[in-house]
């Protein structure tokens, strides 16, 4: 097959993957490299050394570069210093346990040599924040322990990697020089020129960037041709630092205070999706069928000590004397998935160590593949279950998140959190968030449809999506980006304006369920200014819907609140409405009337 055909093919697999795993609610990472296995040592679909002869290695170093520099940018160090007492501990004493002890497990239990297990050992840091994120929204994890693992994947992924570029540096050094003295000498000059040229890199971005040296829409193009640069010029001057210089680069920028860091992010986050996908089933095509046999119960031995032993005795030693519950602890040191970074990482390192003469470097794919997929499915099934027996499940009543910080919205916002229903505002626009902000309702600013979210906004607590903006294509694409993740029933738009105000209607199929019988944002509007409010009132046996609607006639009765929580109505509210349910609705305050609010 000719390159511009693979190229095409690889794409489809590797987007079309994420695309079925968001479809489905399924993990990513499986679903690549069950078509990467399937396109290329089962089929011969797919033959990448055949399609890109001596540009493979390039083509995966140069994407792998990218993944490190992104990264980077997540390793901000304020974010480090907030995240708490054990996620320091984690990461001060657990990864270079975690380095240690993975690395022994991959001598002794995989049978690999020493160079390729301290190599592969500090690669196995990685947890990998796209990994870990869905599977504690799909067990409802209690707070504290969800951003313990959380930011444990988040800080220990760059970290990992630049483990893993020091790692082979020293392994290049000894490999490359006659003496300790000059492999000493050749392992830091590699750290001093990756990490000037890094450094350097990473300020002059910054500099010209906020001295208004490039324009807004050259800003991702000039920092992705710097990025090469840098990798390319560190490469040049010392062979294979490239990888570390860009890691660095990414970490200045990440603490450097960009006004343009949430474009760059953009840019990495719809980079990344793009690179990850591509090499992830580019290694697993390269897989052969004899790499495949080679899997065999050592290696399911090494899985299994990894996940059983090396990881719960890691955050054990790690967490002693944190203070955390022993459930706690259990669930921390359970929870360790591995993701994409290190599959990639692994990839890249495992061709140049066998370049170096170190044959058994080959192997660090087939391995990479066995412990994402082990770990992947195992943490995946159990965590729920393991949750819920050792009582880690969020008992908190699931809360709203409101996309638009309108006036309406704030004062919805206000009468959910006085009937104890936890509720957020969110809004790209931090003018928009002012009155939200004046009136003490818990807010976010930031992009909702952005990668980031899952990094910086513990979506959790919230079990029902209102869009409320005053744009009906963007609910429709926040109702259609986040009804997978909280379920279709559970993401909900105001109604969408008619063909006949000027506006095209949005199509039916995609969107959320309506909001207020389908009333429009601009008549939330004029009814708040006209003196409309949200109200919450409890029904009860003497007092029930019937008599509300005799004494509120004006009434929209949006939703109920009960024990589990709170649903809206898409339509009409249903005839009979038990008592002890607390009503939502939305009238002329002067007519309040009622058995009073709750």
């Amino acid at each position: 097959m000719d390159p511009v055909t693979t190229f095409a093919l690889i794409g489809v697999l590797g987007i079309g993957s994420q695309w079925l795993a968001w479809r489905f609610q399924l993990p990513a990472i499986v679903l690549m490299l069950l078509a990467g296995v399937l396109a290329g040592p089962l089929t011969g679909l797919i033959d990448p050394e055949a399609s890109f002869g001596f540009l493979l290695k390039p083509i995966i170093a140069v994407a792998v570069a990218v993944i490190l520099f992104e990264g980077g940018l997540t390793l901000n160090l304020k974010s480090l210093r907030d995240a708490g007492p054990s996620v320091l501990r984690l990461v001060m004493i657990g990864a270079p346990l975690g380095w240690l002890l993975s690395a022994i497990s991959v001598h002794y239990i995989a049978g690999l040599s020493w160079e390729t297990a301290i190599v592969f050992g500090g690669i196995m840091i990685v947890t990998g924040p796209t990994v870990v994120t869905p599977l504690l929204r799909q067990a409802r994890m209690e707070p504290r322990v969800a951003r313990i693992l959380k930011w444990e994947a988040i800080v220990n992924d760059p970290i990992g990697a630049l483990a893993a570029v020091l790692a082979y540096e020293m392994v290049v050094a000894l490999r490359t020089s006659t003496t300790v003295g000059g492999a000493i000498w050749h392992m830091v000059l590699g750290i001093v020129v990756a990490s000037v040229l890094g450094y350097l890199g990473g300020r002059v971005i910054a500099w010209a960037f906020n001295r208004g040296k490039v324009p807004e829409y050259m800003k991702v193009p000039v920092m992705f041709g710097a990025l090469l640069a840098i990798y390319a010029a560190s490469d040049y001057i010392l062979h294979e630092s490239g990888l570390l210089a860009v890691t660095i680069m990414g970490v200045v920028l990440a603490n450097t205070h960009l006004p343009s860091l949430d474009e760059i992010r953009r840019f990495k986050e719809h980079a990344t999706v793009i690179l990850v996908s591509g090499v992830f089933i580019l290694l697993a095509a390269s897989l052969t069928m004899a790499e495949l046999a080679s899997i065999d119960l050592r290696i399911v031995l090494f899985v299994a000590i990894v996940i059983f032993i090396a990881r719960p005795l890691t955050v054990l030693l790690s967490l002693m004397g944190s203070g955390l519950p022993w459930t706690e602890k259990s669930m921390i040191a359970w929870i360790g998935p591995r993701g994409v970074v290190l599959v990639a990482v692994s990839g890249l390192f495992g061709t140049q160590l066998a370049e170096l003469g170190i044959e058994d470097g080959r192997s660090l794919t087939t391995l990479s593949f066995a412990l994402v997929a082990g770990t992947v499915v195992l943490h995946g099934f159990s965590i729920g279950p393991l949750a819920r027996r050792l009582k880690l499940t969020s008992e908190a009543v699931p809360g709203l998140l409101i996309v638009g910080g309108s006036r309406w919205a704030v004062n919805l916002a206000r009468a959910l959190e006085k009937a104890e229903i936890p509720t957020m505002i969110v809004d790209r626009n931090w003018f928009r968030l002012r009155a939200a902000r004046e009136a003490g309702v818990k807010v976010y600013h930031g992009e909702i449809l952005s990668e980031t979210v899952e990094h910086t906004l513990d979506l959790s607590a919230y079990g029902v999506v209102l869009a409320a903006t005053d744009n009906d294509g963007y609910n429709a694409l926040v109702c259609t980006d986040l009804g997978p993740e909280f379920g279709r029933r559970q993401v909900f738009q105001v109604g969408r304006c008619d063909e006949t105000e000027g506006r095209a209607a949005m199509p039916v199929t995609i969107g959320g369920r309506a909001f207020g019988s389908g009333m429009p944002y601009e008549d939330f509007m004029r009814l708040e200014a006209a003196g409309w409010a949200f109200r919450v009132t409890r029904l009860t046996e003497e007092f029930g819907l019937d008599d509300y609607l005799a004494l509120n006639e004006d009434a929209r009765i949006l939703g109920r609140i009960n024990d589990s929580g709170l649903l809206f109505y898409d339509g009409k509210p249903p005839e009979k409405i038990p008592a002890g349910t607390r009503i939502l609705a939305f009238h002329h305050k002067d007519k309040d009337r009622g058995a009073g609010s709750s």
